[in-house]
């Protein structure tokens, strides 16, 4: 995937209110606000069109971006995106900064691995998550997290205790203690024959 859905040209946004961002979406750009790290917030906009493309991948969301703004690189993180409801329009797009040594509290897309195998045994595979929260620093930051079914049984639900998270990572729910170790994805039985055993 090219480096280039990565990296995003904004321009610093003087002119706020409802009525400056509605002028904007009329000029296809999109209003916007970096925040966090030791540096102020700032008021940006993007061009509607690039943003569009970029944010199509599912790596957008769990990636390091780059924002050049008036000359200067700004590495980022989406905390949150606006969207109109029908149409396919950004209106307004949340960026959070990323500094080293910082750590991030992001959510990042869960990727289930072999699946196939878990129908070829007679299962039914139910996601109990498609994405999950995560704390790390900056150079830890995963695409996705990976959730292998080829060795899963039959009846089986893997819970967030039996995934393995990547070197630096740690599964935010994990630290909330008791009670929150979260269903990941079961491999069921087909409906009628759990009938069928329950009714022998």
């Amino acid at each position: 995937m090219s480096d280039a859905i990565f990296t995003l040209t904004a321009e610093v946004r003087a002119d706020l209110g409802k009525g400056a961002s509605r002028r904007l979406r009329h000029e296809d750009k999109v209003p916007a606000i970096i925040y966090g790290g030791s540096q102020p917030a700032q008021s940006v906009t993007l061009e509607h069109s690039k943003l569009l493309k970029a944010q199509s991948f599912e790596a957008f969301y769990s990636h390091i971006l780059t924002i050049n703004v008036g000359g200067e690189e700004v590495k980022a993180i989406v905390k949150a995106m606006q969207r109109h409801p029908f149409k396919p329009k950004i209106l307004h797009v949340d960026f959070q900064r990323v500094e080293a040594g910082h750590e991030l509290h992001t959510t990042v897309p869960v990727h289930f691995l072999n699946e196939d195998a878990a129908a070829k045994k007679g299962g039914v595979v139910v996601h109990g998550l498609n994405e999950v929260e995560i704390t790390c620093l900056p150079q830890d930051l995963p695409e996705f997290i990976e959730v292998d079914l080829a060795d899963v049984a039959v009846g089986v639900t893997l819970h967030l205790t039996d995934i393995k998270a990547p070197n630096g990572v740690k599964f935010v729910q994990l630290t909330k203690g008791e009670g929150h170790d979260l269903p990941v994805v079961s491999v069921n039985k087909p409906a009628g024959k759990a009938d069928d055993a329950a009714a022998e």
